[in-house]
């Protein structure tokens, strides 16, 4: 018996094309099935403060979907920001922004927010998990490294902490490693056994 079958009335969907959100959310041994043909305008309203963007993001994304469809679905939308001095970090648009951003990250620590909405017909929720990542130093050759053989165009703050990056140059984590990945899993899995 999964711990979870009180989610068997429900057609989940996950609302994001993101291959490690797909991974972390297979680890909880549940169906569900990736949805991402519902695009959101993800334009943040000015003076947000950086660490409620996650959330408003993942928000947006919950209510793009009809829940007036056959089945009983349930949305989860995620969305996942680095913030280094107050500043957001989401996904590069190349890869010198990507060189920039590492080089932003190199020596210092950063927070990792990561919104998540659980969205069916009775019932909503939005929450946010932060962990804490500190970097260590890199050298022009260690980035150029990185980028040029992961291109990391499609992750928040142009890295992947279960790549290359991950091992090398990361020195600690204060909280979640998953949440690091884009999705808080252990806060996921509490949040549905409540449903």
């Amino acid at each position: 018996m999964n711990p979870l079958d009180n989610l068997e009335k429900y057609d989940i969907i996950l609302a994001s094309g993101s291959p490690r959100r797909r991974e972390l959310m297979s680890l909880l041994d549940i169906d569900f099935t990736v949805d991402t043909s519902h695009s959101v305008d993800e334009t943040v309203p000015d003076g947000m403060a950086p660490e409620s963007v996650p959330a408003y993001l993942s928000t947006v994304k919950a209510l793009a979907y009809p829940l007036d469809k056959p089945g009983n679905p349930l949305v989860i939308a995620a969305d996942t920001v680095v913030i280094l001095d107050g500043k957001v970090l989401g996904k590069p648009s190349d890869a010198t922004e990507a060189y920039a951003m590492l080089a932003m990250l190199a020596g210092h620590t950063q927070t990792v927010v990561t919104g998540v909405t659980i969205r069916s017909k009775e019932h909503t929720e939005t929450w946010s998990c932060e962990t804490e990542v500190e970097f260590a130093r890199l050298s022009e050759e260690e980035i150029r490294y990185y980028v040029d053989r992961y291109r990391p165009l499609d992750k928040a703050g142009a890295y992947g902490i279960q790549e290359w990056i991950g091992a090398a140059a990361i020195k600690e984590i204060r909280g979640s490693f998953y949440n690091v990945m884009g999705l808080p899993v252990h806060r996921l899995y509490r949040a549905l056994k409540e449903l």
